[in-house]
């Protein structure tokens, strides 16, 4: 089903924007399409023409001069609408200054309205023929891409009797001519057209006279009156079929079509027992669906009777389909297993056009195989003179730009199908080039491609629901040394072992280590909110840091003001912020000169600014911080110091403010918000189990993390404290007023236990540092914990630069870098893991000292990337890109022994069957259980010829990649196959390949007999049909057990029968119900040469329906013909 976009994109107006649409607005937009528009029409030359719908048989029409038809092209065959100025058609005429010149336009005059021009796409082969068109105002444009849209959509869903209608006119308008009459002479000349030879020249006579004809001239109604004898002539015959049997009923009369009836009961009772259709117990579906054939609206009643000619129209007809329509519908539940559990239609070479050598790429074959329902698109990605061109290397086949594909993917790519697309990059390009497919596949797919694992832990591959509209990367990664674990099957990384990959143990280190940079880094507590100095020095690629530096102020209270309530903190856009607030507060309060608040400069580390509210205005000042002999000093001028923020407040709360033209009071305050007072700090907690202080604790990975509960006891408490990744508890209890704790220490309060202790140690090298209140725990609830994981798991070697001041290390050459501002700081690099998880940021107080320290760190990240690409190929902007579908490769023998499921091995089409393959089919169904596979032709398919994907397909492979282009029996069965589910391209594997403890299902039997056809497609002459019917694939020895052919019929496509002894029924047994195809194969064969086929239908055994069934035909690229069927008849026999 198209969707529907905008205009503005490339498809236009889908299914459900036709049902906004009122019946006066649709009848509108058709008279507006019937009576024509004039437009300039692009083909070998661009000319103006009439457009004009015929809805008489669903055509459009291109118009000449004198009302002359020049071309048609049927409704039915077209295959999607494109608004746009950049196709092909339009490109070529824009760029010729001879085209210019003729018409004497400008280049710019000549420039098409992207609004204006729109491209129809129609055709029944794989290469979809265009027409295109540029109308004169946007809203002539809208109306055809709206009606066009409205018209194929009901084509689609025409009643078999509607398409015969049109089906006559079109035969009738000889010549493109309009007529409402056909001649005795026309008729003769016609009925090849018809696909069928007549005894003689009486014969049509005394058809005419039949149908009341004057003077050998049949009009429209005549004339459809003609083709039902025509057509009931051959086939009375299988009136006798129901004559016998259960439901059977007695038709007295069947010379004519409309010479007996089908009564309502008689019509219900063959649908019940003969069709076995439960829903026709209901009598007013039964009606509904005979009023459908029924062409006398006097017999339309509540108790309507087929003639017999309707009958076995209804017979042949796509409502009575051997096909059960419930086998094609999307279920959603069933497209949540995860990806390796389903079968994903696959292209292979998906640019080519035709051949492996010599034929043209093309970015309209990604658009045709997307369109079918293709999950799987391969790319041949190769250097170009500028850029990467896609093309298959070493051949003559025709180069595409790599961009001008990944565009038209992505146009097209969630139009049939929401589910996601895998690009199977098969790469040739050197690292310069790679990088330029990363940079584009980034630049065009932007959010729709996936770059992260939807959760690193994840043992299996997500579901289909979970990857909608996601562009998956099938290419290779580069390696790492701990890629599987011991048994072989790491299906999943723990986020722990990501970081112990990075912050790791160092063996001892080189005794003449160099020391490639060292110095004083502010390093970011994502806990705490702030930065911390710390020693730091980078070494033989790793960066080692220091416990945090005493920053000289906690003594003489220098910190209190963290508790006050006009202090705000680090404010996001700072000044910005703050001045906002105090007008907001002072402007509705009448608020007076005076009213402040203080912050935390946005530019200067342990500096602050207050920000006052004088004149209505808001004023900001810096506030200064200095540190001498451990005693800090704070002051707006040097004239007058203060030892703590709180004293300076204070200070000018009882004395004028006299400071660059300043001459006030501080008076009232802002409050911050949700300002909780220094009592209450949130880590005591009066009704908490100590199971849940340790979850609350876990949650902080930080040592030094803590809590203080109220225990059930009276008088007792206890400290929970996250030593070395350990929760342990300390009891506290009170005695003689004071609070004991660990039977050691002695405190008046609560409050100076935790600031002793945050302090000097409590035990080892930890004190108290990281107070886990209800906020913190819920902030770090919503955020990554991995970005606060890193501190936990540095295990730090005796033997480090730093001696025992070392706290951690990170190994930079398993990092990226990047740099931005941020924390109100110019600039800040961040070292990020491979899965882009924050490591550790850091800044200095001096820019120019931030930026070298980057480039130390560049540098040696792009020293590794270097050698890594020199040694496996492979950039890694390309590598990074690569998440559930990582390309392996390895032998057959040994591919199936160590793996995990975000890998992808490929297999040529023969390597399960040629001779030495000693891997068990059940290991290769174990693999498929967890990981994906892409089975592909052998090289010497250079015809792009397919190969039987059924062996892969029963092997659990996912991806059997086919040549979509090629029109074979093998394409017939992929069609068939991903025809289930809502044609999404995913089809859910039979539960006993995704569970090892499943059962196959039981054999079953069913019986096919061909009895009859309609409207066989002839190409030059009359046919002279047979069948060939298969069950696929072939599970024994002997052809004949799997398929059956009927006799010749001479020079009739029209209405063969293939009835008695020579043609009798054959029963198939079928293996494996889950995975078997029934193939009708109609060709044309004489005795001079081989067969030809005309038409076919594959059909998955498990939606074939009982009875007698039509088996609506199809081309060989598995396009639908019109009208052309078999009559068959099904019988599921019990084993």
């Amino acid at each position: 089903m198209i969707c529907a976009p905008k205009l503005e994109d490339s498809v236009i107006v889908a299914s459900n924007e036709r049902g906004e649409l009122t019946e006066d607005e649709r009848s509108r937009i058709i008279e507006h399409l019937q009576k024509g528009t004039e437009m300039m029409v692009y083909q070998q030359r661009a000319e103006r023409f009439t457009v004009q719908v015929i809805m008489e048989t669903m055509q459009v029409a291109l118009i000449g001069s004198r009302d002359r038809i020049v071309k048609v092209l049927d409704i039915f065959e077209l295959k999607e609408l494109r608004q746009w100025e950049t196709f092909q058609d339009f490109q070529r005429f824009n760029e010729s200054s001879t085209f210019r010149k003729i018409f004497g336009l400008s280049e710019k005059e000549v420039q098409q309205d992207s609004k204006t021009c729109f491209t129809i796409f129609y055709g029944s082969e794989f290469m979809l023929k265009s027409l295109s068109l540029n109308a004169d105002s946007v809203e002539d444009a809208e109306k055809w891409l709206t009606g066009l849209e409205l018209l194929r959509q009901e084509t689609l869903a025409a009643h078999t009797p509607e398409i015969i209608e049109s089906w006559l006119r079109k035969k009738m308008y000889i010549d493109n001519t309009k007529k409402n009459s056909i001649t005795l002479k026309e008729l003769k000349s016609l009925l090849p057209q018809m696909n069928i030879t007549v005894p003689d020249g009486r014969f049509l006579e005394e058809r005419f006279v039949e149908v009341g004809a004057k003077d050998y001239v049949l009009d429209f109604q005549q004339f459809h009156k003609f083709y039902d004898l025509l057509i009931f002539e051959n086939q009375e015959v299988l009136l006798e079929e129901f004559e016998k049997g259960p439901a059977a009923f007695t038709i007295s009369n069947t010379n004519r079509p409309e010479s007996s009836v089908l009564p309502l009961s008689d019509f219900q009772n063959f649908l019940l027992y003969r069709q076995k259709e439960t829903w026709a117990k209901n009598l007013n579906k039964v009606q509904e669906l005979m009023t459908i054939f029924i062409n006398d609206t006097m017999r339309k009643t509540d108790y309507p009777k087929f003639t017999i000619g309707e009958f076995l129209s209804f017979l042949f007809s796509k409502e009575n389909s051997i096909w059960d329509e419930k086998f094609s519908e999307i279920c959603p539940l069933d497209m949540n297993n995860p990806l390796s559990h389903y079968w994903i239609n696959s292209s292979h070479n998906t640019y080519l056009t035709g051949d492996q050598m010599r034929s043209e790429s093309s970015t309209e074959a990604y658009v045709r195989c997307l369109r079918l329902g293709c999950r799987c698109i391969e790319l041949d990605c190769w250097n170009g003179r500028d850029e990467p061109v896609i093309y298959h290397g070493g051949t003559m086949t025709s180069k595409i730009k790599f961009k001008d594909a990944v565009k038209a993917i992505n146009d097209h790519a969630f139009i049939t199908s929401e589910y996601p697309v895998v690009l199977s990059i098969e790469e040739h390009c050197d690292t310069t080039q790679q990088k330029v497919i990363a940079q584009m596949l980034k630049d065009v797919f932007q959010d729709k491609l996936l770059t992260k694992p939807l959760d690193p832990e994840a043992k299996h591959l997500p579901s289909p629901n979970q990857l909608k509209g996601k562009i998956i990367i099938k290419h290779q990664k580069i390696s790492e040394s701990d890629h599987t674990d011991k048994q072989g099957n790491t299906a999943g990384k723990s986020k722990l072992n990501s970081f112990k990959n990075v912050f790791k143990k160092i063996g001892k280190p080189k005794e003449n280590m160099v020391l490639e940079k060292e110095g004083e880094l502010c390093i970011w507590d994502p806990i705490h909110m702030r930065f911390y100095k710390h020693d730091c020095v980078i070494s033989d690629n790793k960066l080692y840091y220091s416990e945090e530096k005493e920053e000289d102020s906690p003594k003489e209270g220098s910190d209190l003001h963290l508790f006050e309530p006009w202090f705000h903190g680090r404010m996001a856009k700072g000044r910005i912020t703050a001045k906002r607030l105090l007008h907001d507060f002072c402007k509705g309060r009448n608020g007076k000169d005076g009213t402040f608040l203080v912050r935390e400069s946005d530019k200067f580390i342990r500096n602050y600014s207050i920000s006052i509210w004088t004149r209505r205005r808001v004023q900001h000042y810096r506030i200064f911080w200095s540190s001498e002999n451990g005693h800090a000093s704070f002051f707006l001028t040097s004239k007058q110091c203060f030892p703590s923020m709180c004293a300076l407040i204070e200070h000018y709360r009882q004395n004028l403010i006299e400071y660059d033209g300043l001459n006030l009071h501080l008076k009232n305050f802002l409050p911050r918000l949700n300002f909780v007072s220094h009592h209450q700090l949130g880590w005591f907690y009066s009704n908490l189990s100590q199971a849940k202080a340790e979850e609350y604790l876990l949650r902080i990975p930080r040592d030094g993390a803590f809590l203080i509960r109220q225990r059930e006891e009276p008088d007792t408490f206890e400290l929970s404290v996250r030593v070395e990744g350990v929760i342990k508890h300390y009891l506290i209890y009170r005695y003689n007023g004071k609070y004991v704790l660990a039977d050691i220490y002695e405190f008046f309060r609560l409050e100076d236990m935790v600031s002793c202790f945050r302090e000097q140690l409590f035990i080892g090298k930890i004190k108290l540092r990281y107070p886990v209140t209800p906020q913190l725990v819920e902030r770090i609830c919503m955020e990554d914990l991995l970005t606060c994981d890193g501190e936990l798991y540095s295990e730090v070697p005796e033997d480090n630069p730093l001696g025992h001041q070392c706290k951690g290390v990170v190994d930079i050459s398993k990092c990226n870098v990047a740099r931005n501002a941020k924390y109100g700081r110019p600039l800040v690099v961040t070292l990020l893991n491979k899965e882009n998880v924050k490591l550790i940021e850091f800044t200095c107080e001096i820019l120019e000292q931030v930026e070298e320290w980057y480039q130390v760190v560049l540098n040696i990240i792009q020293s590794i990337i270097e050698k890594m690409e020199n040694k496996t190929k492979i950039a890694v902007e390309m590598s990074d890109m690569v998440v559930y579908c990582q390309s392996i490769k390895k032998t057959l023998n040994t591919t199936f022994e160590n793996y995990n499921c975000k890998e992808v091995r490929s297999f040529k089409d023969d390597d399960f069957t040629k001779k030495g393959n000693e891997v068990k089919p059940d290991c290769i169904l174990e693999y498929n259980r967890i990981a994906l596979s892409r089975v592909y032709p052998k090289g010497f398919r250079v015809d792009s010829s397919n190969f039987d994907p059924c062996p892969s397909w029963k092997l659990g492979c996912q991806m059997a990649a086919l040549n979509f282009q090629t029109a074979d029996k093998f394409m017939w069965l992929n069609s068939a196959l991903f025809s289930l589910n809502g044609g999404t391209g995913y089809v859910l594997k039979p539960e006993w390949m995704r569970d090892p403890t499943k059962k196959k299902p039981s054999k079953q039997k069913i019986r096919i007999r061909v009895i009859a056809a309609r409207h066989l497609p002839n190409s030059e002459h009359i046919i002279s049909p047979f069948v060939k019917v298969e069950l696929l694939p072939y599970t024994g020895a002997r052809v004949d057990d799997y398929s059956f052919k009927t006799t010749f019929l001479n020079d009739n496509g029209l209405n063969p029968v293939w009835l008695g002894p020579r043609n009798p029924p054959k029963c198939f047994e079928v293996d494996e119900p889950d995975l078997a195809f029934l193939c009708f194969e109609v060709s044309e064969g004489d005795a001079f040469s081989d067969p030809k086929v005309l038409a076919q239908a594959t059909f998955p055994v498990r939606g074939i329906r009982s009875g007698y069934r039509s088996v609506p035909l199809k081309n060989v690229f598995s396009e639908n013909l019109e009208l052309a069927s078999l009559l068959v008849h099904v019988e599921h026999v019990e084993v």
